[in-house]
């Protein structure tokens, strides 16, 4: 195994365990996350979303193929990622549960900057043929 694959796997194994795991604590209703949504000023029902979100977005980081949800469960760790990160600095929280969730994020970017060709939207997109319409016209001589 390269360097490049074992950082890919390890840093996709990483995000995708927190997020099943943090989804999974959110859709049990936990105590402390539930808390902490609340001192954040949601109301409980937005760990239910986002928890479910979470779960789904994990599972589709580790599994085969599935390129354009993989592309959304990337996207999305970015939007509930930095949310975290602004949320706890406009609450005025400690910096350390600012930079946590920036962390998570530059792991995210690890994992979907070092995916393999297979993993990648483009890998199912084909090349597009020119249509009729779209080539030049022969010249017309006058």
């Amino acid at each position: 195994m390269s360097p490049r694959t074992a950082i890919y796997w390890t840093s996709t194994a990483v995000i995708a365990l927190a997020f099943l795991s943090g989804g999974a604590a959110y859709l049990a209703g936990a105590d402390v996350p539930i808390r902490g949504f609340a001192a954040l000023g949601y109301p409980t029902y937005v760990a239910t979303i986002i928890g479910l979100w979470k779960v789904l977005g994990g599972a589709v980081l580790l599994a085969p193929r599935l390129p354009r949800l993989k592309e959304w469960a990337y996207a999305g760790a970015l939007f509930d990622l930095t949310g975290a990160a602004f949320s706890h600095a406009a609450v005025g929280d400690p910096v350390v549960k600012v930079i946590v969730p920036l962390v998570f994020l530059g792991v995210t970017a690890a994992s979907w900057a070092l995916r393999p060709a297979s993993r990648t939207l483009a890998a199912v997109v084909a090349p597009v043929e020119p249509t009729l319409a779209h080539r030049a016209a022969p010249a017309q001589a006058g």
